[in-house]
């Protein structure tokens, strides 16, 4: 499995984890932004206005769909509002600091365009199914549009395959695993009582998904909304520091702050637009999915409406969490935890973040930067009762230098020798634990403590995680049904769905590191035929949304 998941992590270094990838989506956010005169900023108040529209646009026009205007942005939204907003935030802080956060707003600005222009182009390309319902998407662009019948089919199975990768196992896995810190539940259990839910919801079609969304998204929204401001006004001597601190250091990086070391500014940059995109998905065509099916026969309109998506989810979303785990101070202190070996590392060399010599040269090792002389360690270290007592040696732990380390194995403390290759523990029974930074959703998790609401903080954070995580496993199956539907139509759909469920159970009790590394590489096979899809088809979308803007004057 191992070497599975290694073979996986390369392809991904190629695309969906290179540097040129965040910025490929951003290019097309911003060129569209630039031709089509900024629609996010002179559609803005229209988008509003249709989204509430009092008026069924099927009594209006005689237009055929199955799903209002709020249904399907409250079911794509169930589909991007997710982990990305709790724990993605976490890592791009973690990673970037407060810089980071400026990139993702950035990022929502230019998404905002983005998905008006896939969810405009999907909707014009639907289509009926067999069996009554509509289906729509890139696949149909690219088919139907584009005639390229043999791209169609490639998005389609990587949707398919996404909506299993990132979708439904890793989500269901988040929540069994939430449940299991915060509550104790055993991870089965939960597994086995969400199946049944998300069975319940999905068998119903796109009309009970709809339903389901409608009511799930703004109550979770709430729930969060309210805990974060807890968070937030309980520290509000932090809130205009924090806000500072986003904007100050743009396009010049983070600087140390607590046992935070500093991020440079590719770091921040590349963070910040990755976790942007990662959150409200503008580019990867699935949110579109679902707009096809809303009740309109003016494409644009739709658009108008996904155009809102990045704002809520990016821009409120995350911002919230952003000012969260900023004005809570949670981001530059170290807390106790058992280290990930993925974040672990032991460098030669005695350092201290407590010295100034010894933080400039750290902050250059952390961000590979040249002029790095840091040296990680290869040898053998001394450990007596679960103590490091090798003298010239380091422990760095998510970015920082680790404090109170202790070796352990079986559970007692470890004594003896460790050998050490590349930084890593040879060992890998042996299990590390001591002070460092947290980071992703542990990080929020802690921020939410760091008000009056205490201990209970991490409990609004766990319940928001499960409903959030649960809420994009229903929005995906829909996608995945549509993909399916494409591919070999309807008789496709009853087996798609059993074995999504199956899928869905399993995953809550078993490893999903291979799951989590083939998503992303999905994620990418998504969006990259996507982006070529939409700028092919650039001037149709600049007659369209032409067209609709003499309609609404």
């Amino acid at each position: 499995m191992l070497e599975v998941n290694n073979f996986l992590v390369s392809i991904d270094s190629l695309i969906g984890a290179a540097p040129w990838f965040p910025f490929y989506l951003l290019g097309i956010g911003l060129f569209f932004t630039i031709y089509l005169k900024f629609p996010q900023i002179r559609f803005f108040k229209h988008a509003w206005k249709v989204l509430f529209d009092p008026e069924e646009e099927s009594k209006k026009h005689g237009a055929h769909g199955e799903t209002s205007h709020f249904q399907a942005m409250t079911m794509a939204l169930s589909g991007t509002v997710g982990t990305g907003n709790i724990g993605g935030v976490g890592l791009a802080v973690y990673i970037g600091g407060p810089t980071a956060i400026f990139w993702m707003l950035a990022t929502a600005f230019m998404g905002m365009t983005t998905k008006f222009v896939e969810v405009s182009l999907s909707h014009k390309y639907r289509v009926d199914s067999d069996d009554g319902t509509v289906a729509g998407g890139p696949m149909y662009v690219m088919d139907r549009g584009l005639g390229w019948k043999p791209m169609a089919i490639f998005f389609a199975a990587a949707v398919v395959l996404s909506s299993f990768g990132s979708g439904s196992m890793p989500q269901v896995n988040n929540i069994a695993q939430v449940m299991r810190e915060t509550f104790d539940f055993n991870e089965m259990v939960v597994g086995g009582i969400a199946s049944l839910f998300l069975g319940f919801v999905i068998i119903g079609g796109v009309t009970r998904i709809a339903a389901f969304a409608s009511r799930i998204v703004p109550a979770m929204a709430l729930l969060y909304l309210t805990g974060s401001l807890c968070v937030i006004l309980s520290n509000y001597e932090n809130i205009i520091p924090s806000f500072v601190s986003i904007f100050s250091s743009a396009f010049t990086g983070s600087s140390a702050a607590g046992g935070f070391l500093g991020a440079a500014f590719a770091f921040a940059a590349n963070k910040g637009v990755g976790r942007g995109l990662f959150s409200n998905e503008a580019g990867q065509g699935s949110s579109a999915i679902a707009h096809s099916s809303a009740i309109t026969e003016e494409p644009v309109s739709e658009g108008m409406v996904a155009l809102l998506e990045p704002f809520i989810d990016t821009i409120m979303i995350c911002t919230l969490t952003g000012l969260v785990i900023l004005s809570s101070g949670a981001w530059t202190e170290k807390y106790e935890n058992t280290f990930q070996m993925a974040d672990f590392s032991i460098i030669a060399g005695s350092y201290s973040d407590q010295n100034d010599a010894d933080k400039a040269e750290l902050y250059k090792h952390i961000n590979f930067m040249e002029g790095d002389t840091i040296k990680t360690y290869n040898g053998e270290i001394d450990i007596v009762s679960g103590k490091l007592i090798s003298g010239d040696v380091t422990v760095l732990n998510a970015r920082s230098v680790a404090e109170d380390v202790i070796f352990s194995k079986n559970d007692q403390p470890y004594s003896g020798k460790l050998a050490v290759s590349d930084g890593k523990l040879n060992d890998t029974d042996v299990s590390v634990s001591g002070k460092s930074l947290l980071h992703s959703a542990a990080l929020t998790s802690r921020a939410f403590t760091k008000s009056f609401l205490g201990e209970n903080g991490k409990y609004i954070v766990a319940i928001s995680l499960a409903l959030f995580a649960f809420s994009t496993a229903v929005a995906w199956s829909y996608y995945g049904d549509r993909a399916i539907t494409f591919l070999v139509g309807t008789r496709g759909i009853l087996p798609y769905r059993v074995v999504y469920v199956i899928g869905f159970f399993i995953a809550s009790f078993a490893d999903t590191t291979v799951i989590w590394t083939f998503a992303a590489i999905t994620v990418a096979f998504m969006t990259i035929p996507n982006v070529i899809c939409m700028f092919l088809m650039r001037k149709e979308v600049k007659h369209m949304v032409e067209d609709y803007a003499k309609k609404i004057k």
